[in-house]
């Protein structure tokens, strides 16, 4: 089967990336971003009509995402480590390298049957949420997400809503690498954000690297449906002693670090950039 042009046009785009170290810029053009305003998202699902959205939301996107798997559309082969999440008590932030519209649905899957009969709450970009992509409106506007903002004012609400779901013992995915590259399997160089976020919450992070492999199936762009291994790793913990910026490095570090032993021990090879 001839594989798609687009997406081998694709993988050039993101080993050119990597060969200039532009780790934060995603491979493929974003939608157009329009500013998020403050009055046009409902973080916490306080109104009637986002509580009613956020169920029908929820309920489409499993019977979307399930049937997906059924079809072997992607596949999730083993979760290790669940351990480390339980080890967990109270809110947290997990952390995951991101090559996927649907690794965030790998993680849920991983986590949902440990979290208590919690949702599993997503960081995004904001034009996911302004402008998303098709057909994934109605999950990315309300699948318990979380919208970043180039607004103060709606920055502002997003803080304190990520303040109180900590409070209430939520799960918070975000993504510390920003960019995703499609089916990229090396960890990339870490953001700020994820781990400011930790520091000033006093809240830890589990970190969560999958690894994939090739199954025997084709997808209908002619390449290989990957098999997900979703590895839970120990989690990382602010350290209050240091300075915030001092922390915030820390834990970046950390979870950099344990992304690359991962990858290094399930690849059997050094993480080495600008090599395939």
């Amino acid at each position: 089967m001839q594989q798609n042009e687009h997406k081998l046009e694709l993988l050039k785009r993101i080993a050119e990336l990597e060969k200039n170290g532009l780790w934060h810029l995603d491979a493929e053009d974003d939608p157009e971003t329009y500013p998020l305003m403050p009055d046009k998202v409902d973080y916490l699902n306080e109104k009637l009509s986002s509580k009613i959205k956020n169920k029908i939301a929820n309920r489409a996107g499993t019977r979307f995402f399930d049937k997906m798997i059924e079809n072997k559309q992607f596949i999730i082969k083993d979760v290790r480590g669940i351990d480390n999440f339980t080890a967990v008590k109270g809110g947290k932030f997990v952390t995951c390298n991101h090559f996927s519209v649907f690794d965030n649905y790998a993680v849920w899957v991983a986590l949902r049957d440990s979290m208590g009969g919690k949702m599993l709450y997503k960081v995004i970009r904001e034009g996911n949420y302004t402008n998303p992509p098709k057909p994934f409106g109605l999950f990315m506007r309300h699948c318990n997400t979380l919208p970043l903002s180039s607004r103060v004012d709606t920055m502002k609400k997003f803080m304190h809503a990520v303040k109180v779901l900590l409070g209430r013992g939520e799960t918070i995915l975000i993504y510390p690498e920003q960019s995703m590259w499609w089916n990229y399997r090396k960890p990339k160089p870490m953001q700020d954000g994820a781990f400011s976020l930790a520091v000033r919450n006093n809240a830890p992070v589990v970190p969560i690297f999958i690894t994939m492999e090739d199954s025997d199936i084709l997808d209908s762009d002619g390449f290989f449906v990957q098999e997900y291994t979703i590895n839970i790793l120990p989690a990382i913990y602010p350290n209050l002693s240091l300075s915030g910026k001092e922390a915030r490095e820390e834990m970046k570090r950390k979870n950099y670090e344990a992304f690359v032993k991962v990858y290094e021990e399930f690849y059997k090879k050094p993480l080495v950039y600008g090599e395939s």
